[in-house]
């Protein structure tokens, strides 16, 4: 009676579904790098060859010339040092305002403090399109139109960022909070040096989020930045596009100008980011 080996079948098995998921894996993050790909390919293209079929993906003559005349065609400097400005700003306010909520929902006791939890986050779920126009006749009310200040009073607070901390909070044993408290710590020193200096992986993440966030927001400064001195990256791309041509060789060029901050932001806080996210979802 033949013997079978069950056990190196299952090996065999484990290692061929393994290596169609890694082949999988692997098809799909090329097939995500196709569009930055012809974005590069098409920024060192005359405009006209951009849209040309079959694509071109390396170009036979490369137009590296588009890289300077997008700094002299328009402002680009300016709006790149007013988008990292308003990025900066925003991006720590967020980290600052988040975490220090977010503190008081996980750790705190107080009266309704899971009512008002489930208000606050449940702001996620509505669109900003919603109140956009009620938020702007506010923001002219307080005479902030054409002003930076504008952009960080409406995005220095964030729902997402609350709820992200809070999970990572009550991942931390409460015990560790009360031995602070038996020892002297007020709730302030207990925030600033023991839950933030052990929340470095979800302020990681929630920084990606923040900065990816703000430096990519189109709609925002679009309404309530129209002088040109102020306003930012994404808005001055479309100086790029007039009312009879649109250059899209200097566009793509841009583009790729602006996507290296992002780049580099993601790819020093990835570690930290795959672990913030893994960590956020511990406790409920």
């Amino acid at each position: 009676m033949p013997i079978y080996n069950f056990s190196k079948s299952s090996r065999t098995g484990t290692a061929v579904w393994k290596t169609f998921v890694f082949f999988f894996l692997v098809v799909a993050a090329l097939l995500t790098l196709i569009p930055f790909v012809w974005m590069l390919s098409s920024s060192l293209k005359l405009d006209k060859d951009v849209f040309k079929f079959p694509i071109e993906w390396i170009p036979k003559n490369p137009r590296w010339s588009n890289y300077r005349e997008i700094w002299q065609t328009i402002p680009l400097g300016l709006f790149i040092f007013n988008t990292a400005k308003l990025t900066v700003i925003v991006t720590f306010l967020q980290m600052l305002t988040s975490s220090f909520a977010a503190y008081a929902f996980a750790k705190l006791d107080f009266k309704f403090k899971n009512t008002f939890f489930l208000c606050y986050i449940s702001t996620i779920a509505m669109p900003w399109q919603v109140y956009m126009v009620p938020q702007f006749i506010m923001m002219r009310g307080f005479h902030l139109n054409n002003t930076h200040l504008a952009i960080i009073c409406l995005q220095a607070f964030s729902a997402f960022g609350v709820f992200l901390m809070r999970q990572f909070y009550q991942s931390i044993p409460d015990e560790l909070c009360e031995a602070a408290r038996i020892d002297g710590m007020n709730e302030y020193q207990i925030w600033g040096k023991i839950m933030v200096p052990l929340s470095k992986p979800a302020l990681s993440t929630l920084l990606i989020f923040a900065f990816v966030g703000t430096w990519n927001d189109f709609l925002g400064p679009m309404i309530y930045l129209t002088r040109t001195e102020l306003k930012t990256i994404q808005i001055g791309l479309r100086m790029f596009i007039t009312q009879y041509s649109s250059d899209y060789g200097l566009i793509m060029a841009a583009s790729v100008v602006v996507l290296i901050p992002v780049l580099v932001v993601f790819l020093s806080l990835q570690k930290f980011f795959v672990e913030g996210i893994a960590s956020s979802g511990i406790k409920g």
